[in-house]
């Protein structure tokens, strides 16, 4: 890279004058200093939004927000930098902030579809479900294959209790990309909604066959056994769910009530004192009505 070379070539100038002028650890370091700061002041737009990129996948958003806010000011119509701006102010929640990155990004290229996608997101979260569902519409049309503006938009229509709206956009999401478990996670869970316990077990079924390690799948699939009585299925989601995510106390709670529906009061009572110990309020008045 040039940069690199520019400071190899400043490193020998500054051996060669300490050698020949004997010069002081101070006069080094000032010449340093303008070094970094020529270097610094030589970067570009494109190299500090890649910088940002790579701050952002670091989880450090302050960092890449940094980096993107420099390429604006290098070149204010860079469309991309206000959307990853926005993106990383969405995962620090500041959600309004986002919004305006967005905006802005949309009205430097009115054909950026994932910019709709993420101000979308951005609404969704601040519970604007009918201007999330708009965006959403709007990166479909620019973008008819962008499966998770579909799962997105099947997310808020299911926030506004719309199901079979909801499972209308899960299935496209799906016949785009059959390999993402959270679309069939998303749509049994909309079918679920519905009391279609059946079609809701078979969603949760093949998300866990995509993805065998995450703990709401089988959460999932458990309570829709449990509606269908089958509760020792039921009993084995909800064990398998803690081996994935010991902490969680909701799966305690639900194994409990599926063994005292079975008459196993005493397996029943274990897990609502471990649902207790993890912060379950009701679990602790179970525990002492209910148990010895």
């Amino acid at each position: 890279m040039q940069w690199l070379y520019i400071i190899w070539m400043w490193y020998y100038y500054i051996i060669l004058n300490l050698i020949i002028n004997k010069l002081t650890v101070k006069n080094i370091l000032f010449t340093l200093a303008i070094l970094i700061s020529f270097v610094s002041f030589g970067q570009t737009a494109e190299e500090y939004l890649d910088s940002g990129y790579d701050k952002a996948n670091a989880n450090d958003h302050y960092g890449a927000i940094s980096d993107y806010t420099k390429a604006i000011e290098l070149d204010p119509n860079y469309a991309y930098a206000y959307n990853n701006r926005g993106v990383s102010k969405e995962n620090l929640k500041d959600y309004n902030g986002a919004i305006a990155d967005y905006t802005k990004a949309i009205e430097l290229d009115p054909n950026f579809a994932h910019a709709y996608k993420n101000r979308g997101s951005s609404k969704k979260n601040l519970k604007d479900y009918s201007g999330a569902i708009r965006d959403y519409t709007k990166a479909i049309e620019l973008d008819p294959n962008f499966a998770h503006a579909y799962n997105n938009r099947g997310s808020s229509k299911k926030n506004l209790k719309d199901y079979y709206g909801a499972i209308a956009d899960y299935t496209k999401a799906i016949e785009i990309d059959p390999n993402d478990a959270v679309f069939y996670f998303n749509r049994g869970s909309s079918k679920e909604n519905l009391k279609d316990y059946s079609g809701a077990i078979a969603d949760y079924t093949k998300a866990i066959e995509i993805d065998p390690n995450d703990a709401v799948f089988y959460f999932g699939r458990g309570l829709s056994k449990k509606e269908l009585k089958d509760y020792n299925g039921a009993i084995s989601d909800y064990t398998k769910a803690i081996e994935l995510d010991p902490n969680d106390a909701y799966y305690y709670v639900s194994r409990g009530i599926s063994k005292e529906n079975l008459g196993d009061l005493n397996g029943a009572c274990a897990d609502w004192k471990k649902a207790a110990a993890l912060g379950h309020k009701n679990s602790t008045k179970w525990v002492a009505n209910d148990c010895n």
